[in-house]
């Protein structure tokens, strides 16, 4: 049997797939995962993924191109040429599937399985129902299960990804600190200030600090890292990221991919949490986590990609000490002697 899992989201939300994305893949002979651009590193890097495919959907992301005829006609060929004899379309709890789950039937598609709110008509032949308040990997696990699909023994469940490079040209040592300052979506970022003044604190109370970002971020990580901290901003891939947060004792981010990418390798991870979308379904994965930021501010439940309340208050009262008590709460009280960066 071929199967094929879909989640056309971002780096993190493909990441979160990675249980179900498991599952299915121990029960088909040949696995395909579809992910949308900004989701195709995380997906080269799950377990149980034989094959990926990368479209870039009109309806996913935050800047989905136009509708053009030709592109949704290169898609649907691409499918017909060898199709899926079951496929699994994963959403998020706000989004609909019944636009791929259309176009995967035209394609030839015989068995679609997805959660919908909506009314599918003929479009699903399994409309399963997510359970309140539920996790996202954890409703996706659900629905591959429901569409007959269970995780190996011995499998944990837990996110996951293939082995990491080491990070040895990149820092040394162990138990550090990572500390991620950026978020693609603005209303999850901290304030740089706040964020440089906590990576001072915790360099203060004995930790050796890393501070990451991406190709564009190398302003705000080196702000953020000034003198009292390693900055590798612009110095890692997704696989590299990987590696240096495999040995890190703990990761300080934002509800952001790379927390999802610290779950996935097993390190605890302290998220300044914003509330434009529940922790009960966003929150780290499977390891030790602290939750910083007002739960109940007015920004709860928004989903807004800009703060819709002046001053940020939901995390702009979260401060460095903060941030110290809850990497304590992380680590092992007896840091002892840390190998320079």
């Amino acid at each position: 049997m071929k199967a094929l899992v879909a989640r056309l989201d971002s780096f993190g939300d493909v990441l979160l797939a990675g249980p179900a994305v498991r599952a299915v893949a121990a029960g088909a002979a040949h696995t395909t995962l579809l992910c949308g651009p900004r989701g195709a590193a995380a997906a080269r890097m799950l377990p149980g993924a034989d094959e990926v495919a990368v479209w870039d959907a009109p309806w996913a992301g935050f800047a989905p191109p136009a509708v053009e005829q030709s592109d949704v006609d290169g898609f649907l060929a691409h499918i017909r040429r060898d199709p899926p004899d079951v496929a699994l379309v994963l959403t998020s709890y706000h989004q609909s599937p019944l636009p791929l789950a259309l176009l995967l039937r035209m394609a030839g598609v015989p068995r679609i399985a997805a959660d919908s709110a909506d009314y599918p008509g003929s479009l699903l032949d399994l409309r399963h129902r997510r359970a309140p308040r539920r996790h996202e990997a954890a409703a996706a696990l659900d629905l591959a299960e429901a569409a007959g699909f269970r995780l190996p023994e011995g499998d944990d469940g837990r996110l996951a990804v293939r082995t990491p490079p080491p990070a040895d040209h990149l820092v040394s040592g162990t138990g550090y600190v990572v500390v991620h300052p950026g978020a693609a979506v603005p209303a999850r970022r901290w304030d740089p200030g706040r964020c440089a003044a906590a990576v001072r604190a915790l360099a203060r109370a004995g930790h050796r600090v890393v501070v990451t970002g991406g190709p564009g971020e190398r302003e705000l990580t080196a702000a953020v890292a000034g003198a009292a901290a390693l900055d590798l901003g612009g110095r890692t891939g997704p696989g590299e990221l990987a590696g240096v947060l495999a040995r890190a004792a703990v990761l300080v981010a934002g509800n952001t991919g790379p927390a999802h990418l610290a779950a996935a390798v097993g390190t605890p991870v302290v998220s300044l949490f914003a509330p434009v979308v529940p922790a009960e379904r966003w929150a780290p994965f499977g390891v030790p986590h602290v939750l910083l930021g007002d739960p109940r501010a007015a920004c709860a439940g928004s989903r807004a990609r800009e703060c819709p309340v002046p001053g940020h208050p939901c995390l702009n009262g979260v401060g460095a000490e903060d941030v110290v008590a809850a990497v304590e709460k992380l680590t092992v009280a007896d840091h002892g002697p840390e190998e320079a960066p």
